[in-house]
């Protein structure tokens, strides 16, 4: 008996141990880089895998006014706000109508919401910017925002249709039994008891949103429209010719710490949504 519970540990011991590398793998070049910034470009030269004499926050001062970092957070802010309210907007009302609502095409609808996650989005890159350039939209944070939206769409769509698919008809139908209209049953019945998706989709897009790099870079020109991450990649090309690595460091550290802070928050409730999206689908 005591030899098995001896195996037992040991197996257990052996399985985390991988896990225990590859998250020190990951965890170790982000405390590497916090570190950074709060050291001098001396101290970072001189000892880039120390710790810093001091921890100073000129480097993050730097960033702040001189590199203009304060403007890529409040556009990050706000792409990722409109994004995620639009994105929402337009995939809880079309979750009702394909999972609740009998129509001719309903099913073949859906099917290519969720056919659209396999397509790869940077397919979809050059034609959306005539399309912007068409519409005024270029260089626009609407746009952008829109953008964000619409790319997010399926996989809204996706993990809402899971929830309210579990919701009991008997519901809808004493309620229309009492008058209620459809919209009414949507916003009154059906959005409330799919609150857990709604946030798990919504965290996850601004997640998503607010790291995103590649369709702001393609669908913004003008400095002053930069986000977050057309701000740091700025940084990064002036730290090249200025030796500002210790702002560069602090700019990231900027970046990342809402992510973090957001992901501790609502990690359990991201968790629980997810698994009972998967259980209810």
């Amino acid at each position: 008996m005591e030899g098995k519970k001896k195996g037992h540990i040991l197996k257990r011991f052996g399985l985390r141990i991988p896990l225990v590398l590859w998250s020190l793998a990951v965890l170790y070049p982000i405390f590497w880089m916090m570190l950074g910034s709060f050291k001098t470009n001396a101290e970072i030269y001189a000892n880039p895998w120390g710790m810093p004499e001091s921890f100073g926050f000129q480097n993050f001062i730097d960033a702040w006014n001189n590199y203009n970092i304060d403007l890529g957070v409040f556009n990050s802010l706000l792409v990722t706000v409109l994004g995620s309210l639009l994105a929402l907007m337009l995939a809880v009302p079309t979750s009702y109508a394909l999972e609740r609502m009998e129509f001719k095409g309903s099913t073949m609808l859906f099917n290519l919401y969720i056919s659209a996650m396999m397509i790869p989005m940077v397919l979809g890159w050059i034609p959306l910017f005539f399309l912007l350039m068409n519409f005024g939209m270029l260089d626009n944070l609407f746009g952008l925002s829109v953008v964000y939206a619409v790319s997010q769409l399926p996989f809204s769509i996706f993990v809402l249709t899971t929830f309210m698919g579990s919701i009991p008809k008997e519901l809808e139908e004493s309620a229309a039994m009492d008058g209620m209209s459809p919209y009414r049953i949507l916003w009154k019945i059906i959005t409330p008891l799919s609150m857990s998706g709604i946030i798990t989709v919504t965290i996850m897009n601004a997640i998503q949103f607010w790291n995103e790099y590649f369709m702001a870079l393609i669908f913004l020109q003008s400095r002053e429209n930069y986000t977050l991450g057309l701000a740091i990649d700025f940084i990064s090309r002036e730290a090249s010719y200025t030796n500002a690595w210790g702002t560069l460091f602090a700019s990231l550290t900027i970046a990342i710490i809402p992510i973090i802070i957001l992901y501790a928050i609502f990690q359990r409730r991201i968790s629980k949504g997810m698994t009972e999206g998967a259980i209810k689908g």
